[in-house]
């Protein structure tokens, strides 16, 4: 276990940065911060170890943006794990921050005992969490064999413990697509998988790779709608739903299987954030940002999938690396531009990332469309003339759209607007 210097105050420990998460923005921004000469932080991890959900992600396709190579997910984490041992970063792991207050002061339970950290700047690395059948409200019992996607992948890459034998999936998402994948290839039987959308929420590649390519069948506008089974899962009922995403009468199927698997969505985790107080977006679940990915509270930072949910680690990495160069400049400067020009999404985008921005300097525009679009113009306006703008022979919600934008042009003060318009 590596920490900082320990001030003559004893008790509570001070440092510049305190990074709450390790997973890979976490390192990346440990790592950026560090060259940049700001060598008196902490990263605090609640695993036994350092790299996130990527020490559970043994397929490959990581790394192709980042490092122009391919590499599994802990490849990928360790290539920055290497990086921060060589550096001497120091770090925490088995240890949970239990309180977070504005003042960026942290309580952390550690293995020793109860610990207290002052920071400068703090910057949230924390990543998501998967959304439970809790969240969804399906009807029935609550047998074994029902899984997310994410414990399923733990249970067999981490444990070397096979959950399922026939299976149904439930959600398009890319790990669920994924896992559709590893659970035949382990020799259970996926049945299909199931979408309530009328389109995928995955990946094209892995709808490719994982679905199509081992003949496992999705079937868009279905949702489960009984789980049956008292002790052990034994089947579930899945029926078509309507534009309202309503089940539809008389569609009703029942798929018999012993593992129903979620794959719904991930949620940012971001307890921590409110109860500091950090304004959230409703949209994103995530924090409200500047272009300098500073919060709603000052010295409070924020990137990798506690922002927003990224398609690539790649983007997280890269994300986390920028943001580092913000925060180096907000303890060289004591203070970033005051950002009060809102950025406003309309007309088939989702959300856009940041949210506000001061207008003093390009930014990188991160968004999602609302639904898929084709021959498509994302365009950035203010004062109804455009700013920047990108074509797309497609756009769908799963892809992240991200374009730079120049402030030549902007003037201050006035909102600058987010739309996509199809050709």
């Amino acid at each position: 276990m590596k920490t900082p210097k320990e001030t003559a105050h004893a008790q509570t420990k001070h440092v510049d940065v305190a990074i709450i998460g390790g997973g890979p923005a976490g390192l990346a921004a440990a790592i950026q911060l560090y060259q940049n000469g700001i060598h008196n932080i902490i990263i605090i991890e609640r695993e036994k170890q350092l790299g996130g959900i990527l020490r559970q992600c043994i397929h490959d396709g990581f790394g192709l943006t980042r490092f122009s190579e391919m590499l599994s997910g802990p490849e990928y984490a360790q290539a920055f794990i290497d990086q921060v041992e060589t550096l001497g970063v120091p770090y925490l792991v088995n240890a949970s921050v239990v309180h977070f207050s504005p003042e960026k002061h942290l309580t952390v339970v550690t293995p020793s005992g109860l610990q207290t950290w002052d920071a400068k700047a703090v910057i949230l690395t924390t990543g998501c969490r998967e959304r439970t059948r809790g969240a969804l409200g399906i009807p029935g019992d609550r047998p074994v064999g029902v899984f997310t996607a994410g414990v399923a992948q733990a249970y067999i890459n981490l444990y070397n413990r096979m959950p399922a034998k026939e299976v149904v999936i439930l959600g398009s998402g890319d790990i669920g697509l994924i896992m559709a994948r590893r659970l035949t290839l382990e020799g259970a039987h996926v049945q299909a998988i199931f979408e309530i959308q009328p389109y995928p929420n995955g990946l094209p590649r892995n709808i490719q790779q994982c679905a199509n390519d081992y003949h496992i069948p999705l079937y868009l506008n279905h949702t489960v709608t009984q789980i049956h089974g008292r002790n052990r899962l034994t089947g579930v009922t899945v029926s078509q739903v309507d534009k309202d995403r309503q089940p539809i009468a008389g569609t009703d199927k029942f798929y018999p299987c012993d593992t129903l698997i979620l794959s719904v969505g991930l949620i940012p985790e971001n307890e921590l954030s409110r109860e500091a107080g950090v304004a959230l977006d409703p949209r994103t679940n995530g924090p409200v940002v500047n272009e300098f990915y500073q919060t709603s509270l000052d010295g409070v930072f924020v990137s990798g999938n506690v922002l927003q949910v990224h398609d690539l680690v790649d983007y997280v990495s890269l994300e986390a690396e920028r943001m580092a160069g913000n925060v180096t400049a907000y303890l060289h400067k004591g203070a970033l531009p005051e950002s009060s020009i809102r950025i406003v999404a309309k007309n088939s985008i989702g959300y856009t990332v940041p949210q506000r921005i001061s207008g003093q300097s390009d930014f990188l525009l991160s968004l999602r469309v609302s639904r898929p679009l084709t021959d498509c113009r994302i365009s950035v306006c203010q004062d109804g003339k455009e700013i920047a703008f990108r074509k797309l022979k497609k756009a769908i919600p799963a892809q992240l759209i991200q374009l730079t934008v120049s402030t030549d042009k902007l003037s201050s003060g006035h909102d600058l607007e987010v739309s996509a318009h199809e050709n």
